[in-house]
């Protein structure tokens, strides 16, 4: 086998083929690398297999459907797993957000949202409508939609904003907050920007406002105490949307089904992927609020909106998507965050600030970040972290000058151990 001729996603292509990292198997929380060691993994694989690995429940069902029916074109056809899993995830949201657009990916879960948004204030008469307002640090995906309206410099900067795209101020403000456990404290001010680029834009220029609850990409940046219920009061006032994007947070990462629920703030659309389906088949969706369906369909005859995607509802997918919400809920997943284990969890965490060099430690349900001080270093902080941390058998997410950890939801607090072992040696061996 030659490693030349993949070319790898959000990788440093050259630095990996001259030291692979390859992972052979995974169980449970831990994967196994080729050469046999194992590797405990903190970060859920990309924030997306939150049931752990390898589950035989969602193995089986997926070649089941396999066996049963491998495909099915979702343009003018269906099959009734993909009805019963929007009805099953209308149950779960907030609020009526009941319907269920399928997508493969975050990603597309991202642009189909945007194509709503506007689709919605076209079918109702305001087709001037067109401008997202998202914010600083922000990541809603890699497809040109959610490019244009990210946040994150060195995704966007060789691409241009196709859109009519303007951004909100990021909410990390660690001479204030640093060190916060949970919601920090200062900041909810940053939220009356919104009220400013309204009256710089006009509010009848302005489709949407898409935010994560919680960056995650950029950072783990966790929203100040009321930040979000004024993101929504303020786009109630002026008749704009309100997009949650809750590829990262969905599906109990902190502490409820959905970052909505947990911070009693309910969106206009929101956006999953990931834990949809543990990360065994590629999935995303967008929930919709029944006003902004029923506005679009009632529009016209035909078509109502020219959209969708090959895999939209893939039978396998949804087969995977079913057997996990079974799991979620058997085994009491979504709040689980909550519990003990969260909190043990964010105990480590903050222990770490003993460590020299680090200004910030932050963290919600089972989300968490380290920042440390700038280097004069061409390798930022993260990426020395990150690469230490492998060679120790543990796998964590570098960014920038933080490193991130996202756990699979099934961790126990002897992994929360070995965890705190591991990232102190990887730490001070820098």
């Amino acid at each position: 086998m030659t490693l030349d001729k993949h070319w790898m996603p959000f990788t440093a292509n050259k630095n990996f083929k001259a030291a692979p990292r390859m992972i052979q198997s995974a169980e449970g929380m831990y994967w196994t690398c080729d050469q046999g060691q194992s590797i405990l993994d903190m970060t859920a694989g990309l924030w997306c297999t939150n049931l752990g690995h390898s589950r035989t429940q969602v193995a089986e069902a997926i070649f089941r459907s396999a066996q049963t029916l491998d495909y099915a074109p979702s343009f003018n056809f269906g099959h009734s797993d993909s009805f019963v899993l929007a009805e099953r995830l209308a149950h779960l949201c907030p609020g009526d957000l009941n319907r269920a657009f399928f997508t493969t990916s975050g990603s597309e879960a991202v642009d189909t949202a945007l194509k709503i948004a506007m689709s919605y204030q076209v079918a109702r008469g305001k087709a001037g409508k067109k401008m997202i307002i998202s914010r600083e640090l922000a990541y809603h995906g890699v497809n040109l939609g959610g490019t244009a309206v990210g946040g994150i410099p060195v995704n966007t900067r060789n691409y241009s904003r196709w859109a009519s795209v303007d951004l909100l101020p990021h909410t990390l403000d660690i001479e204030r907050n640093a060190f916060s456990r949970g919601l920090p404290e200062f900041g909810i001010e940053r939220a009356e920007v919104l009220q400013q680029l309204v009256e710089l834009h006009g509010a009848e220029n302005i489709a949407a406002v898409i935010v994560e609850p919680i960056s995650g990409a950029g950072g783990v940046i966790i929203p100040p105490e009321g930040y979000l219920q004024r993101l929504r009061e303020i786009c109630d006032e002026h008749d704009i949307l309100l997009i949650f994007d809750e590829v990262v947070c969905a599906f109990g990462r902190v502490g409820s089904f959905t970052a909505a629920q947990e911070f009693n703030v309910t969106p206009d659309m929101m956006t999953m992927a990931k834990g949809l389906t543990s990360g065994t088949v590629p999935m995303g969706a967008v929930m919709v609020d029944d006003k902004i369906y029923n506005t679009i369909v009632d529009a016209s005859e035909g078509i109502e909106f020219f959209h969708g995607y090959t895999y939209s509802a893939h039978p396998l997918a949804c087969a995977a998507a079913l057997a996990c919400l079974d799991i979620y809920e058997k085994e009491n997943l979504f709040t689980r965050a909550q519990n003990g284990v969260g909190k043990y969890l964010e105990q480590v965490l903050h222990r770490l600030k003993d460590l020299p060099g680090i200004i910030d430690i932050r963290n919600y349900g089972l989300l968490g970040a380290v920042q440390f001080e700038a280097q004069d270093n061409d390798i930022p902080m993260g990426s020395q972290v990150f690469a230490k941390a492998w060679e120790n058998g543990l796998m964590i997410r570098g960014a920038g000058d933080s490193i991130i950890v996202s756990p699979p939801l099934i961790l126990e607090e002897s992994h929360i151990d070995e965890f705190s072992e591991k990232i102190w040696q990887s730490i001070k061996s820098i």
